[in-house]
């Protein structure tokens, strides 16, 4: 044993109640009731007792009970001072049984009070107690001394086995408080990252729709500052209409990417470029995407898209999908903006998250996204493992 092991007291875990089952809890009812009544007849059975004679057997046993309950208690809660108190009390009320001539119920204090310092004192005052104990009874037993040391050679050692029971339940115990705290820091930590995702898809289809209907309602509210024909202004009301409608269909793409359901890729990238007037090309055998990796492909695509929308209006945007092994990548790109085009304050529009959960998406997946100028326009770059 290393030094602290010799001071410091059994695992506390282990001895509560709550640690233990319902069929040892009951057990051990049993047993303790049992011995109380077998200290009890053993002690009064043969006789000898009469009057205030029976009276201080009485109250000698229940000063007993009273005692043990209360080391029990203490040595439960970890006092020692209290409990070497209560244990020097039980050995010399255990003298006074033997004076009474109540030898069974002296033997069961010494015994008794052995195994459970064993079992609940921290190792060195559990030695010593033990040792009072034993050496007590041997003192004051008639038996052989091979008798006598059978018995206290299996009292060690049943108190060292329950030691070493009650030990192990504790750390079993401590364990599964630790599993549980572990299991519930998951559990939060999957609803922080489910939050997150759902933040991102809120985002994505916000951004995405909104953007294109407020590029339409811009332009038509120039034209009628410009006094433009009413039939071009209408055009432009209708086409923001358009997009509202395409926004709730993305919206319903949205909530079914969060159910787990997808419609395939190319579809998707080939349905996006033509609202957009961008120009899509794909490379590679085109093969199923994993759930994630196809909704990053798609939710880049789309926030790539607004951004040329939003920053460069006009400019001419394509769209690459590349079927690599072990990897997919998409890259768009968007020349220089177009002159003439409504800008207005769509530049500014915005919370300025778009690029940033492009990057946590790629990265959440084990892959990368690159952006930035490219030849006066700009370069969208993602790669991730599919």
């Amino acid at each position: 044993m290393s030094g602290s092991s010799w001071t410091s007291w059994p695992s506390r875990e282990g001895l509560e109640r709550d640690a233990e089952s319902p069929a040892r809890r009951a057990l051990t009812l049993i047993g303790r009731t049992v011995l109380l009544v077998t200290v009890g007849w053993g002690t009064y059975s043969r006789g000898g007792y009469a009057g205030w004679g029976l009276v201080a057997a009485a109250a000698g046993l229940a000063a007993a009970v009273l005692s043990a309950a209360a080391f029990l208690r203490v040595s439960r809660a970890q006092l020692l001072r209290p409990a070497l108190l209560l244990a020097a009390a039980l050995i010399c009320g255990a003298w006074l049984a033997e004076w009474g001539r109540a030898y069974m119920l002296a033997d069961f204090v010494w015994g008794g009070l052995a195994v459970t310092a064993l079992v609940r004192l921290p190792a060195v005052p559990a030695l010593a107690t033990a040792a009072a104990a034993f050496g007590c009874y041997t003192a004051a037993s008639w038996e052989s001394r091979l008798a006598i040391a059978a018995t206290v050679g299996g009292l060690a050692l049943l108190g060292y086995l329950l030691r070493l029971d009650t030990e192990a339940r504790g750390t079993a115990r401590l364990l599964l408080t630790q599993e549980r705290a572990a299991r519930a820091a998951e559990a939060e930590s999957a609803a922080l990252a489910e939050r997150a995702r759902i933040a991102r898809e809120i985002h994505d289809v916000l951004a995405h729709s909104l953007s294109a209907q407020l590029v339409h309602l811009e332009a038509a509210r120039l034209m009628l500052d410009a006094g433009t024909d009413r039939e071009q202004v209408r055009e432009r009301v209708v086409a923001a209409r358009r997009m509202a409608l395409d926004g709730l269909g993305e919206t319903r793409q949205a909530l079914s990417a969060l159910r787990g359901e997808f419609t395939p890729v190319g579809e998707f990238l080939v349905e996006l470029t033509g609202r957009e007037r961008a120009v899509l090309s794909v490379t590679g055998t085109p093969r199923p995407l994993p759930a994630e990796a196809g909704l990053a492909v798609r939710r880049t695509a789309q926030e790539a898209l607004t951004n040329v929308r939003k920053h460069a209006p006009g400019a001419r945007c394509t769209l690459e999908l590349r079927y690599l092994p072990d990897v997919v990548e998409l890259e768009v790109r968007n020349a220089r903006p177009g002159r003439g085009e409504p800008a207005g304050g769509l530049a500014a529009t915005g919370s300025g998250y778009g690029l940033l959960g492009m990057r946590e998406r790629a990265e959440l997946l084990g892959g990368t996204l690159l952006a930035g100028p490219d030849e006066g326009g700009w370069r969208v770059l993602l790669r991730v493992p599919a």
